[in-house]
């Protein structure tokens, strides 16, 4: 579509963007003395609590996300790079329930762009060109390794690393400047993290070498070899890159760095606030909305565990408005 095609759907845009979580009604989640209390402040915000249910209550919230799209994009796909990441959990979920013929309830996430029956399907026919292009190669070679070997670690390396490359053509792909930032910046993370967890379990080169996905911020070679030597290293090597700023979260726990990456990922679309042409402001919009739902789900999930108040303010997210 041409930039000028998107005026009237950045317009609604700004319309919804009014309705979005900001800092201070986060710290009034925070400061609220129960779990029903944060019901009650979102329900002011103009969220569906009827449900109490802090599952039904987000998802409810996703649903009108991906149904606000549909209405204002007439071919939706341009943001399937949003929902590759269930799709590949699904392949791994489906892979393994028919690998071990047993069972399992509730393993797969309704909100991807291939239906979760149309996987399972294809896994238990060894029908593999009935996947899309970009899952068929990964999910033949992880089934006849998950068979074969009975590794699932290794299985889920083949799907993630499948996942990350498509996630990164996609966003090359896009035409767009966020979209492509979206990727770049969630090949890099993830990548980060594997290094540091497959240091801390003794992995071999070979097996960091296939599990890290190049990409353009990071020198995927370099990061192996200084995963293969220690975390220091890892470190060291961090501080030569865009995310030296993110080394000391990392030092800090996984859940701290997740934090980093996602402030710096709402800091990095902020800019869309001021777009008034592209499709980059709804793309931001997608992204905003997941930030917050990620957030409401921790601040709830802490009242009801009744946590500390200050354990769960060091997991909150920065909001996009």
């Amino acid at each position: 579509m041409a930039d000028k095609q998107y005026i009237y759907q950045v317009a609604r845009i700004r319309s919804k963007e009014m309705e979005l979580l900001t800092g201070q009604n986060i710290q009034q989640l925070l400061a609220s003395d129960s779990y029903d209390s944060c019901l009650r402040v979102l329900s002011d915000r103009g969220w569906d609590v009827s449900s109490g249910d802090a599952d039904t209550i987000l998802a409810i919230q996703r649903q009108n996300t991906w149904a606000l799209m549909e209405e204002l994009v007439e071919d939706i796909s341009v943001f399937d790079v949003f929902l590759y990441q269930n799709d590949f959990h699904n392949l791994k979920a489906a892979i393994k329930q028919v690998c071990t013929q047993e069972h399992f309830q509730d393993i797969y996430i309704p909100d991807g762009t291939v239906e979760p029956q149309q996987i399972e399907q294809a896994v238990s026919q060894r029908d593999f060109g009935a996947l899309p292009p970009r899952m068929q190669k990964a999910a033949q070679e992880a089934f006849t390794a998950l068979l074969r070997t009975g590794d699932g670690q290794l299985c889920d390396v083949i799907i993630d690393s499948a996942c990350l490359a498509a996630i990164l053509q996609a966003g090359r792909d896009s035409g767009d400047a966020l979209i492509l930032a979206y990727a770049e910046l969630t090949v890099a993370a993830a990548d980060i993290k594997t290094a540091v967890r497959c240091q801390r379990t003794g992995k071999e080169l070979d097996f960091l070498k296939r599990a890290l996905v190049p990409c353009d911020s990071l020198d995927a070679a370099q990061l192996a070899a200084a995963a293969a030597d220690s975390e220091e290293a890892i470190y060291s090597y961090l501080e030569r890159t865009a995310y030296a700023p993110g080394v000391e979260a990392l030092r800090q726990s996984s859940a701290a760095f997740e934090r980093w990456c996602d402030d710096l990922m709402m800091q990095r679309i902020r800019p869309q606030l001021h777009n008034a042409f592209t499709i980059g402001p709804l793309a931001a919009y997608i992204l905003a909305r997941e930030n917050e739902e990620k957030t409401v789900r921790i601040i709830l999930s802490g009242k009801k565990n009744h946590l500390d108040e200050s354990a769960v303010a060091e997991r909150v997210r920065d909001m996009y408005v």
